[in-house]
């Protein structure tokens, strides 16, 4: 398959986590995607992913880890860490590389903190620490959504808060086709997630994060907001930071030179 794509799953306990891994290199990397996770997860996207990811097949085996299928309410994101790590563990995961996209990227910090052995190098893509007005406004509404089962307002509104004016008119066409389709059967995932994220908090702990760690934010993010990434940046002890001038939430997506950007990073020595 597609650079070795492959779909999986294991299990934790009384439920399974997807993944999906690609990638011929010696290194491993652990990819954690954000609160869309609580919508699909990674099942069944295994060359999606690769496609999208492509370059860091050569340097890696890359493990992009969902949350688990079935959550516990009241589930925080320092619990999903906990999973992530579980997941490793099974996977025969020591050591890797992380690479955590907003949601993904407090999980993320919470296993650089937890588990400092398991984490070689990190990065934290438009992500924060603790709240803000911002977050709280946009995942609230988004919540509020969910509860109301409108799939179609969700989708438009994190579309609307996420992406550039650039890429949005190449795709606001679309919209009536892209919000009949991907609605899950259940909010339930997305709405315990997303209370984790309004949960979230790792701000005191951050010095507790001593791995070589890039900060890659966005100075038009509506979702959790620049500042944030400065304040995160600044937070841990001789990390990196860099912010896209005129991309949002989405920059991971949008930049052309983010994954090349990231791929630098890690591969320094």
């Amino acid at each position: 398959m597609l650079y070795h794509a492959k779909n999986g799953s294991v299990v934790l306990g009384k439920t399974e986590m997807e993944y999906v891994s690609f990638g011929t290199g010696e290194k491993t990397l652990v990819m954690l995607p954000g609160l869309g996770d609580g919508l699909k997860t990674a099942r069944g996207l295994a060359v999606p992913f690769a496609l999208m990811f492509r370059q860091y097949a050569g340097d890696y085996r890359v493990y992009a880890l969902s949350r688990k299928n079935a959550l516990a309410e009241g589930c925080s994101t320092r619990d999903m860490a906990r999973d992530t790590r579980e997941a490793m563990d099974l996977l025969g995961i020591e050591r890797a590389d992380v690479i955590g996209i907003s949601q993904g990227g407090m999980i993320a910090q919470y296993l650089a903190i937890d588990s400092p052995q398991a984490v070689g190098k990190l990065v934290l893509a438009v992500t924060l620490a603790r709240q803000n007005p911002l977050i709280e406004e946009a995942v609230g509404s988004w919540l509020r959504m969910a509860e109301a089962d409108d799939y179609k307002s969700l989708f438009i509104d994190t579309a609307e808060r996420s992406y550039s004016q650039a890429y949005l008119k190449k795709y606001r066409a679309l919209y009536p086709i892209l919000t009949r389709v991907g609605k899950p059967k259940s909010f339930e995932r997305f709405i315990i997630q997303a209370h984790a994220c309004l949960g979230h908090d790792a701000y005191g702990e951050l010095d507790r994060i001593t791995c070589p760690t890039f900060v890659v934010g966005a100075d038009c993010d509506k979702v959790v907001g620049p500042d944030a990434t400065r304040e995160l940046a600044r937070s841990i002890a001789g990390s990196r930071l860099w912010m896209y001038a005129g991309l949002g939430h989405g920059a991971y997506e949008e930049a052309k030179d983010f994954n090349s950007r990231v791929l630098e990073f890690l591969r320094e020595m």
